[in-house]
């Protein structure tokens, strides 16, 4: 016999499960608002979070205006509501808080760089003639740490460090390694010597490499004169990039660089550059200028110490085919920098989600044992204020430099957007999810003319929200794995949907 609400103990999982799928709609005794709803209905309600973890309750009013007069047509207590709160999904990019909305900034990131591919969303279709090339880039090495490399071709492990004469550090180490380390091995990324490898600059990088980036982009469009010489015609390089870890803790950049044409008198359009540039030509002439790239940064601390902040040597620049042949689709691009727009720190072992204070800092950095724990002392000890620095110019100026790295530290010093785009790109991640909250409340109003509610036409009104915060996450984990389960069973339905309009 299955057990029921009443048969099971208050406050167990099981007990929670059941009671929110057989819950009943009643109406309290004296203010004779309805304080419960039918699953149905709590399931609709809870559509627009989309699995999220740890959604934000909100409580208060939401006033229905019409636009053209500001008539007030409709005023609703979020009381009448399942759970008397409106759910708001917390909208985290990375994977490792909230998958559901990381997933779902996933999939913005993807329409937004394929539409600077192909078109779409404001863009015009011409761009899929525009020479583009995907570059990736580099830090600088630091010094040796362990690394794993698969050969092309017959996929097989080499070894890790391979050398004809084994040498030591001036620590004692052996600078190579004959190990053949597997994908998951905790070693790869770590220094052969923590002692000779050099922290400072490593976190110094990440805090300057949006800096380095910036100066790169003006030195691209700098290098594209002679063709606009040429040509007679203006030109300039419209991009979007994504920021990934790589195992030793440094950043380096995924980006999509195309070649687009100006017009004076209106600069915001995107005109197709001369037919005679090639998105090869595009590649040999970026090349150089990321390898040149390079400047020092300020004298740090009442000191004349400074770093040098350029690209490593692996730099890699692709030509872009069209979305069939060619050496790279719009579509893997677009995947492929997607897929790292939801990373953190996940692949260094450092799983931070917010800013460290000085008893964090001091916990992570655990000083002279672990590869990311020195990047956690270096990053906090390089970014502490100086105390002979008392006045305010200073103090802000030591803010806008090496003070980012104390307050990115659980970044590992890398303060920048991890997924970013020039102006003229394509849309933005905020318009995508203005078209999606409006389709979200006709569907809403769809639903409430289905069951005989009154709907408001969502293009001649307006909600105006007077709302604040009730708390986050789910009441239950009963809840929390229902609207999980909800919103698994609408991805796989939109899945198979996208699959079946595809066959067709």
């Amino acid at each position: 016999m299955a057990p029921t609400p009443a048969s099971v103990r208050p406050g167990s999982h099981l007990g929670d499960l059941l009671r929110r799928v057989a819950q009943q709609p009643q109406r309290d005794p004296v203010t004779g608002i309805r304080t419960g709803h039918e699953f149905d209905q709590w399931l609709a309600h809870i559509a627009s979070t989309r699995g999220c973890v740890r959604p934000v309750r909100l409580t208060g009013h939401l006033h229905t205006v019409e636009k053209a007069t500001g008539r007030l047509l409709e005023s609703r207590h979020t009381a009448s509501m399942p759970d008397g709160v409106l759910y708001v999904p917390c909208g985290d990019r990375r994977a490792s808080v909230c998958p559901a909305c990381a997933e779902t900034y996933r999939a913005d990131t993807f329409q937004l760089i394929k539409a600077g591919l192909v078109g779409g969303k404001g863009v015009p279709t011409t761009v899929t003639g525009h020479p583009a090339v995907f570059a990736t880039t580099t830090a600088p090495s630091f010094g040796p740490v362990h690394t794993r490399r698969v050969h092309p071709t017959t996929g097989k492990v080499a070894p890790c460090r391979m050398r004809r004469t084994l040498t030591r550090c001036p620590h004692g180490k052996a600078l190579h390694c004959t190990a053949r380390h597997h994908a998951d091995d905790p070693s790869l990324g770590r220094p052969i010597c923590l002692d000779c490898y050099d922290h400072a600059g490593h976190v110094v990088w990440n805090g300057w490499a949006g800096e380095l980036w910036r100066r790169t982009m003006i030195g691209l469009n700098r290098a594209l004169k002679p063709w606009e010489r040429t040509h007679g015609v203006r030109l300039r390089i419209s991009y979007g990039k994504v920021a990934e870890y790589q195992r030793r803790g440094v950043v380096h950049f995924h980006a999509l660089l195309r070649l687009d044409a100006v017009d004076p008198e209106q600069p915001d359009t995107v005109l197709p550059p001369p037919a005679a540039i090639t998105a090869a030509e595009l590649a040999e002439l970026a090349a150089p200028v990321f390898a040149e790239t390079a400047f020092h940064t300020p004298g740090y601390a009442d000191t004349d110490h400074t770093w040098l902040v350029e690209w490593g040597r692996q730099l890699d620049i692709r030509p872009v085919a069209g979305m069939r042949g060619g050496q790279i689709t719009s579509e893997a691009v677009a995947a492929y920098l997607a897929k790292y727009a939801t990373k953190a720190t996940e692949t260094t072992g450092l799983p931070v989600t917010k800013r460290m204070n000085a008893e964090t800092a001091a916990y992570y950095a655990n000083t002279s044992s672990t590869h990311v724990g020195r990047l956690v002392a270096y990053a906090w000890h390089l970014g502490a204020r100086p105390a002979t620095w008392t006045d305010d110019e200073r103090r802000q100026r030591w803010h806008e430099t090496y003070g980012r790295l104390r307050r990115w530290t659980h970044m590992l010093g890398f303060g920048g957007h991890f997924s970013t785009k020039s102006r003229r790109y394509s849309t933005t991640h905020k318009q995508l999810r203005a078209a999606r909250r409006t389709w979200q409340r006709r569907q809403v109003c769809q639903w409430r003319r289905d069951h005989g509610l009154d709907a408001h036409d969502d293009d001649t009104t307006l909600v105006v929200t007077d709302l604040v915060l009730a708390g986050i996450g789910w009441h239950t984990t009963a809840d929390a794995q229902l609207a999980t389960q909800a919103a698994t069973r609408a991805r796989e339905h939109r899945a198979l949907a996208r699959e079946e309009r595809t066959t067709a």
